[in-house]
Parts: C-alpha cells; sequence; structure tokens
C-alpha cells in the first residue's frame, strides 16, 4: 500500500515544503494539498519547491475542479513540473468545494467534470486534444506523464471514476462505504469495457496516533471531528439531489442536525460548524487510536482493494503522526510477506 499526507499551503511556505521533506524522509509515496487559492497558498508554486527538494515523492491538488481554473493551465502547470522534475505529479479532480463556494459559486457539473479531466490527462500526456473546435497541443513537451483521479461519493460521480478517471479518491476510512463505493467504481468501469484492476483507489482521511487512553482518544476526536463537517456538506448535496437512498444510510443519518457550514473554517481543527458529528462517525470516517488499531483498519482497506491510504494531517499533532507512521505503521502495513519453504 502507497502512503500519502495531505496538507494545507498555510503560510509559511517553509513549513509546508518542510512536512513534504518528513514524509518522503518516513516513507511515504505521496504529498497533496487542498486547492482553494483564497483560504490558503497558491499550492502549484509550492510544489515546485517541494519537488526540488526531494527525490521521490509526488504531488497533486487533493482536488482541483473545472470551474476556478483554465482547464489549460492546469494541465501546463502540470506538465512543466513533470519536464522540469520528471513524472512526479498527480492531479486529483472533483466538481468543486471550497474553492468555489467560498466565490459563492456552485459545484462544476458531472459533464464539466469528466471534460475536464479529458482536457487536461490528454494534453499532459502530450497528446493532441480538441477544445472549442480547435485542436491543442504542448509543443513544448517531451517527457510528461499524468494521472487524472476522481474524487466522488454521488452515483454519477462514481460512475464518471470508473468510467474516465486514472483513479477514485474516498475521502473516509470506514471499511462498509469503502467497499460499497469502491464496487461502483468497479462496476462502473466493467460497464465501459475497461479494466477496473488498471485503476488506483485512494482513501484519504484523518489519522491521529494515541496511547490507548480514553483521555488521548477524546483529544484526538476533537482534533478531527472537522472532518466529519467536511463530508457532511458532500453528503447533504447528493441528499438534496438524489435522495437518502443514493449513498449507504451511515453517510446520511448524521447529517440530520447539520445546520450551515462556514467555508472560512474549512479543514481547520476546531470548526464551530461541526459539532453536529456524533463520536461514531469520527471514529468510523478516521484512524484514531493507537499503532496496533491503525495498522488494523488499514490492512482491512487493503484487503478491499485500496491502494493508497491519504493522511489529513490537519491537526496538532502533524510531526508526531509523520514519525508514528513512518516508524511504526508503514512498515507494518508493508512488511514483507513470508512463505514456507
Amino acid at each position: 500500500m502507497d502512503f500519502g499526507v495531505v496538507l494545507q499551503t498555510n503560510p509559511p511556505a517553509w513549513r509546508v515544503v518542510s512536512l513534504a521533506k518528513q514524509a518522503e524522509a518516513y516513507g511515504f509515496d505521496y504529498v497533496w494539498t487542498f486547492d482553494s487559492h483564497l483560504l490558503w497558498m497558491e499550492p502549484y508554486v509550492i510544489y515546485s519547491q517541494i519537488l526540488a527538494e526531494t527525490r521521490t515523492i509526488k504531488v497533486g491538488p487533493f482536488v482541483t475542479n473545472p470551474a476556478t481554473r483554465d482547464w489549460t493551465v492546469t494541465a501546463s502547470v502540470l506538465a512543466t513540473l513533470n519536464e522540469m522534475y520528471g513524472n512526479r505529479t498527480v492531479c486529483g479532480m472533483g466538481r468543486g468545494d471550497s474553492a468555489v463556494r467560498v466565490l459563492n459559486g456552485k459545484p462544476s457539473t458531472i459533464k464539466e467534470m469528466r471534460e475536464a479531466t479529458r482536457v487536461i490527462r490528454e494534453l499532459a500526456n502530450r497528446r493532441p486534444v480538441e477544445i472549442n473546435g480547435t485542436t491543442l497541443q504542448f509543443p513544448w513537451a517531451k517527457r510528461s506523464e499524468l494521472e487524472v483521479w476522481i474524487a466522488a461519493y454521488g452515483p454519477l460521480a462514481l460512475k464518471a471514476a470508473g468510467e474516465v478517471g486514472d483513479g477514485f479518491i474516498l475521502q473516509l476510512a470506514d471499511p462498509d462505504i469503502t467497499e460499497w463505493m469502491i464496487g461502483a467504481v468497479k462496476k462502473a468501469a466493467t460497464d465501459a469495457g475497461r479494466d477496473p484492476e488498471s485503476l488506483t483507489f485512494c482513501v484519504a482521511a484523518p489519522a491521529y496516533v494515541t496511547d490507548g487512553s480514553p483521555e488521548a482518544l477524546n483529544h484526538a476526536r476533537e482534533q478531527c471531528r472537522w472532518f466529519g463537517g467536511m463530508v457532511g456538506n458532500h453528503v447533504a448535496d447528493i441528499v438534496s439531489k438524489y435522495g437518502s437512498g443514493a449513498v449507504p444510510q451511515a453517510l446520511t443519518d448524521y447529517i440530520k442536525n447539520r445546520e450551515g457550514y462556514d467555508y472560512n473554517e474549512h479543514g481547520r481543527a476546531g470548526n464551530t460548524h461541526t459539532q453536529f458529528v456524533p463520536d461514531e462517525i469520527v471514529d468510523r470516517f478516521c484512524l484514531l487510536g493507537p499503532v496496533e488499531e491503525q495498522v488494523a483498519r488499514l490492512e482491512q482497506l487493503k484487503s478491499l482493494g485500496v491502494d493508497q491510504f491519504a493522511v489529513y494531517l490537519q491537526h496538532d499533532a502533524m510531526d508526531q503522526t509523520l514519525a508514528a507512521y513512518g516508524d511504526l505503521v508503514i512498515p507494518r502495513v508493508n512488511r514483507p510477506v513470508t512463505t514456507k519453504a
């Protein structure tokens, strides 16, 4: 299983670069960042510095969207980074959440997301693509290769991930929901004539390693409760459009007490708009507790076909979490399999 970290590009930028360097040293494979240019610093500028100061780590937005950035510019930026540093970028794609809502905008349509995925992937892979009746291609790109992974919860987005994505991003770590959604994406891929095993499946959630005491667990819950609020925004959109039967019941029950959301507190520990999220949901969606419990959950996710677990580091133990995963969790999840002679 690969491992990634998901960072916010909060100032100072050197701190973001430092965390990326730590992640590589601890054996992580990916460094992702939020992509909301008003709430945080411009991530693509910081990617260049991360790539310059690391050797193997891959970087990319978690996730970008078709609305706030011109598709050809996104492709050009990522292809340029690939030309400069080797093929070490990946593009997470969604319909748009905080990046568009903070501007009082609306998420893109599934059709726009699918088309943006096609345009960005073709251009960044050095292939010609038709846009607005014109065929375009980067004449300067010689070696760039790029995958586009689609983040999804709702039925049409899951279908798009299976039909056109190189990978699928699920932002929660509940095994039952993971199994359901991976199954939906694989079915869509199969129905489209694609090999479902060719897709990369990435699960992302906050992780907080504790000593096992009730006090430490309660603290971890409060540090990660914001995540349930973030997921709740997506679930509320799905329920309002498709009804509560469109996704597993475990995703819909907890949003009944949801009241508003302030995107200026998006993705932040202590978010005052997430008190409706019960402890049970925090425990199901996140990885909280001792190393042994986290390894057990990761092994379960791995058995369901998860190829990467990406750790959200939006809490007060970023350095400690990286160290615990690098020293204790990753080696145990990826320990060599021994066979009898």
